[in-house]
């Protein structure tokens, strides 16, 4: 049983969502364009390689934003025919595809100024305005960050977050050129350059670890294995349920998909069984809010754990035909429950009213004949006091 994909209600959710999460990229944005326009012109002007580097940072910060917004629009949109599971999936490429920009920005930075330190010959100091530069950097990156983080939270994105920690990695490596630039204007010249290196090196190292949690959810990793167990347990725990033989999950986006195989007593009703399932879902639910879909199947005993079920045991039309041709007319059933379980077919019969002796007869020669059939597991015959 599968939960329904969208509501008008959620529909609204996301289209709030993707609002909150354009405003706060665009007010990003614009920050990262002032900021890397004036660290770009001050570390030319004032012969810092440092806060060249972070002019940079700043700027690939303005494009991803860009990126994000896009991505943010297209992916909070409600599922359709073409994506009836929604377009999550499109903020995952977005989040690689910006984890990748930062990973070749990282690597272009490192290699130009690791080309620098082994050049003999002397950079000039850098200069005052540069310090001025770095510490604006710090206090307008550091607000950003925490504003970005907060709405990234609220609206349980992880694009979202990602950008925050994005502009975090600019603050700090604004710190690093604060510090650095000090040195360098004390006498050590090459802690500039060196200063950007290690610029570089972390936002190639940010950008792998965005890079990589999306290739690991575009290829349908599952949720950590203590959030599963918790999972498993609210479920074992059901009353009704005998047991949890296989609980799978996949991400998207913000949301998480649940396949769960529920074993309940096979005596019970298919109404029974659905219910029990859906008490296993709202206390799922109850836990974890990130459940978008929950798919439970409800089975009436652990299929993987004895040989395979066969497609090969009689339907319940063949089975009908053959207690009808042994009982006839005058022992027409009222209902048959068949249970198939370990590839065997048990079958329940149900007779209105008492049977005389003679008319034990039919029953007798049917439960022989099937005895005599591969597929046979047990015969139970009911009769009612009815006359």
């Amino acid at each position: 049983m599968t939960e329904p994909l969208s509501t008008v209600d959620k529909a609204n959710q996301l289209a709030g969502e993707a609002a909150a999460a354009s405003r706060v990229t665009v007010i990003g944005m614009i920050l990262d364009l002032v900021l890397g326009a004036i660290k770009c012109v001050a570390g030319a002007l004032f012969h810092s390689q440092a806060l060249m580097a972070d002019g940079v940072h700043s700027l690939s910060d303005a494009a991803s934003d860009l990126i994000v917004i896009a991505v943010m629009k297209a992916s909070r949109r409600g599922p359709d025919q073409g994506h009836p599971y929604g377009h999550q999936r499109i903020e995952t490429l977005g989040t690689m595809l910006l984890g990748s920009t930062l990973i070749a920005v990282g690597a272009a930075l490192a290699w130009d100024n690791i080309l620098r330190l082994l050049d003999d010959r002397s950079p000039p100091l850098p200069e005052w305005p540069v310090l001025a530069a770095a510490a604006l950097s710090i206090a307008a990156k550091e607000w950003i960050y925490r504003y970005t983080r907060r709405v990234g939270q609220a609206i349980r994105s992880e694009l979202i977050i990602a950008n925050a920690w994005h502009s975090r990695t600019d603050a700090l490596s604004s710190i690093i050129v604060l510090a650095s630039v000090a040195g360098a204007m004390a006498g050590y010249v090459w802690l500039d350059v060196l200063a950007a290196i290690v610029i570089a090196v972390i936002v190639g190292h940010i950008g792998w670890g965005f890079a990589w949690r999306s290739v690991k959810e575009l290829v349908d990793s599952g949720i950590p294995s203590q959030e599963i167990e918790r999972l498993t347990s609210i479920a074992r725990s059901t009353e009704g349920v005998r047991n949890v033989h296989e609980l799978r999950s996949r991400k998207m986006g913000r949301d998480i998909l649940l396949d769960v195989h529920l074993v309940v007593s096979p005596d019970i009703s298919v109404s029974e069984g659905h219910q029990i399932g859906m008490q296993v879902v709202e206390r799922m639910r109850e836990s974890l809010s990130d459940l978008a879909q929950i798919t439970f199947h409800i089975d009436a005993e652990n299929d993987e754990a004895g040989p395979p079920t066969s497609i090969r045991l009689p339907s319940r039309q063949d089975i009908e035909r053959t207690v009808a041709d042994h009982l006839g007319e005058t022992l027409k059933h009222d209902r048959l429950r068949l249970h198939y379980l370990r590839n065997k077919v048990h079958l329940e019969l149900f007779l209105g009213g008492r049977r005389s002796l003679a008319e034990q007869q039919p029953l007798e020669q049917l439960h022989r004949h099937l005895e005599a059939q591969p597929w046979f597991g047990s015969l139970r015959i009911w009769q009612s006091d009815r006359h």
